[in-house]
């Protein structure tokens, strides 16, 4: 019998995020769409299975935390990387790229080549975005902390792509008590 799947929609600061779960952790994430009606619509074409649900207490915290991320309220990476999640259904390649994209401490980035040169595959950049491309988890996976080459902030998928990847990270910037411009690695 496969497993059933739940799914929440949550108000934050930016509009209404969604989550979807199972009783092996957090199987997705939405950012906010244009509406809390298509935020709903996207997270049930995407997790067609899932019935509504009020979260339970093990996805609670998971919402909390994208609440308060999105408030610019966590400053923790920390916060995020407690969430479990369930990629029972994630190629390992993927799993890898998303490792370390938890990793990436709030207020600062990365770049697809960076994550590349991590895996040991430097020539992997493309992969890499294209991993970070398809992330069910954001911003639980913070891919809008890997940029392009030279700090570009190409290839966000969410609602509002590239402007919502900037508005994103300067949120995370002020909580870290940056200013966007002085992001940066620091691994």
């Amino acid at each position: 019998m496969p497993t059933q799947l739940y799914f929440h929609c949550f108000e934050t600061a930016l509009g209404c995020c969604a989550i979807a779960w199972s009783e092996w952790g957090i199987k997705g994430s939405q950012l906010p769409e244009e509406t809390a009606s298509l935020t709903r619509d996207r997270i049930r074409a995407r997790f067609p299975s899932a019935r509504e649900s009020s979260p339970t207490a093990s996805v609670q915290p998971a919402i909390q935390s994208i609440q308060r991320l999105l408030a610019g309220e966590c400053a923790e990476a920390a916060e995020l990387q407690a969430v479990h999640l369930d990629e029972s259904d994630i190629p390992e390649f993927k799993r890898q790229v998303y490792a370390i994209t938890r990793r990436i401490p709030v207020g600062h980035t990365l770049s697809y080549g960076d994550i590349a040169q991590r895996l040991g595959l430097a020539g992997a950049a493309r992969a890499v975005g294209q991993a970070e491309g398809s992330n069910p988890f954001a911003p639980i996976v913070p891919c809008h902390r890997v940029l392009g080459a030279g700090g570009k902030p190409v290839g966000f998928s969410a609602h509002g792509g590239a402007d919502t990847k900037l508005k994103l990270l300067a949120i995370e910037a002020r909580a870290s008590g940056q200013l966007a411009a002085e992001q940066g690695d620091l691994f």
